[in-house]
């Protein structure tokens, strides 16, 4: 929308019809800071839907993702508010999603804690979310029978370790799995 003095405002058909807008209406200084603040909500209401379609996000990582993008942090915060009152936003859903992710991409729960974390979810939904990790022993083993050719290889054996690490695998259960494969673990320190 154009204004006669050359200023423009991005409108979301929703606000021109709220406000009955049409070319040529003459706009008081009340009305015209109303359309800006309704204008700027519907902005952060609909920005907000664009990164929950795309992504997992907890309340917390959306409004600062909001305000991040620009957008003002009380509109952020009525924005989260609007997407958690529709049921859009459930930061309990989140933690489950993100576990289960983890999960299926065989890492240890020191990566799905990380995770939740980087999410910004509240740990009060991590035990419930973490409580049914399952025993990552199979895919640890398998992990390590597709990197390992030569296990005598030391260069090799660290290599696969550091890597279990990373995907947030205790140093006790990769060794454990080690054992399994008759993996001489003498030379590995304790912890």
């Amino acid at each position: 929308m154009r204004f006669s003095d050359g200023k423009s405002m991005r409108l979301y058909r929703q606000t021109v019809e709220d406000f009955g807008l049409y070319p040529g209406l003459e706009l008081t200084d009340t009305q015209l800071q109303q359309l800006e603040e309704a204008a700027g909500l519907m902005s952060a209401k609909m920005r907000a839907v664009r990164i929950v379609a795309a992504t997992n996000v907890s309340k917390k990582d959306l409004e600062q993702r909001l305000v991040h993008k620009g957008e003002n942090p009380e509109q952020a915060k009525q924005a989260v508010l609007w997407m958690s009152d529709m049921a859009l936003l459930d930061d309990r859903k989140t933690a489950e999603q993100i576990v289960s992710r983890c999960i299926s991409k065989g890492y240890g729960i020191s990566k799905a804690k990380q995770a939740l974390f980087e999410k910004r979810i509240p740990k009060e939904y991590w035990q419930e979310a973490l409580a049914e990790y399952p025993d990552q022993h199979k895919a640890i083993l398998s992990f390590l029978r597709a990197r390992l050719k030569n296990t005598e290889d030391e260069k090799e054996l660290r290599r696969a370790v550091d890597a279990l690490l990373r995907r947030g695998h205790s140093y006790s259960q990769i060794r454990h799995c080690l054992e399994l494969l008759s993996v001489d673990t003498e030379t590995f320190p304790e912890e």
